[in-house]
């Protein structure tokens, strides 16, 4: 991977020294020990683990979805709704609300595509993807109606009680007064991840739904009800990717506005697949693309390289994933 970057520099002009030195210390600070890079890395992380998360269960469970980004901005829409209608309440319980709303928002809207699958037959890749425009487009209308501020001049909503936020892992570095935007989403994700693992390899009902995923006719044949699988595979894969929508915006944002999410539900599948579609190696390949991300910014800012170099990266990343698992599968076939 360090050899396709170092080749993505030269390819742009940049000396593959001077590039691959920003991208880390832009990810992972420097030797002076700022940890901000780090902790913004690990910012970016949170939601792409969560989407991807949601990706390798959809996937696993032979539903090829690519509808994370709307779930994740449906998710966020229905926690912002909640946590504003119960902006009242005590702030650990508007938290439990807002992640809830946003766990079963994604939920419903994944399982709507699984639905739509399973009794009508429409190809779950064009239904998630009409569902993404349609979730943009409510979102806009929400927070160009309902749910727009008070003095209506902006499209977004009011800010959400400071005391429903989720708390900073880190409010400032240990070496400077930075401030940290590092919150307890990270561990949310982290948890899910174990949490998947645990349920697709350690438990009945995900044997059941990787078989479905790798063949749905021998899972008919052992009499597994293959429908009722695939659209639990959905509504699983939903709820992590409302989830991911609702930390973002209870970690970061604390408001909802037009252009909520820069694209993680898209960036969630090539983090899936770098990741093999298991959960430990999404939480690595999640790690990285969140240090693509953070690096890539930093890159921009110190050279002539555009922040936009990072979507080249990703697709070179899984094109030698998908070359080396070609290559891999023709060796095996030989043998």
């Amino acid at each position: 991977m360090i050899a396709l970057l170092a080749v993505t520099f030269l390819l742009l002009g940049v000396s593959p020294r001077v590039g691959l030195s920003a991208l880390w210390v832009g990810a992972f600070g420097d030797a002076d020990g700022h940890l901000y890079p780090l902790s913004e890395t690990l910012v970016k992380t949170t939601p792409l683990l969560l989407t991807g998360l949601g990706v390798v269960v959809a996937w696993r469970g032979g539903m090829f979805s690519v509808g994370a980004e709307g779930q994740l901005i449906v998710g966020a829409t229905a926690g912002a709704a909640v946590g504003l209608w119960g902006s009242h309440l005590p702030g650990f319980l508007i938290t439990l609300l807002v992640l809830s709303a946003g766990a079963g928002a994604g939920a419903a809207w994944g399982y709507l595509a699984g639905w739509l699958r399973v009794r009508r037959n429409v190809q779950e890749v064009i239904s998630t993807i009409m569902l993404n425009y349609i979730a943009l487009s409510l979102l806009g209308a929400l927070v160009e109606g309902p749910l727009q501020e008070k003095t209506h001049r902006v499209s977004q909503s009011n800010p959400l009680p400071n005391s429903a936020l989720l708390p900073h892992l880190f409010p400032r570095t240990w070496t400077n007064e930075i401030q940290t935007r590092l919150h307890s989403g990270i561990l949310i994700a982290v948890f899910a991840a174990f949490v998947v693992m645990i349920y697709l390899f350690y438990t009945a009902g995900g044997f059941k739904l990787r078989v479905v995923g790798q063949n749905p006719e021998a899972a008919r044949a052992a009499r597994y009800e293959v429908d009722a699988l695939r659209l639990r595979a959905m509504l699983f894969s939903g709820a992590l990717c409302g989830l991911a929508g609702a930390t973002e915006l209870l970690g970061i944002t604390g408001r909802l506005y037009k252009d909520f999410s820069p694209g993680w539900g898209y960036t969630a599948i090539p983090v899936a697949l770098l990741g093999g579609l298991h959960p430990l190696g999404t939480l690595l390949s999640a790690l990285f693309f969140g240090a693509l991300t953070a690096g890539t910014g930093h890159l921009s800012r110190f050279s002539n390289v555009s922040s936009v170099l990072v979507n080249v990266i990703q697709a070179v990343a899984v094109l030698a994933f998908v070359g080396i698992r070609a290559f891999r599968n023709r060796q095996s076939g030989g043998e």
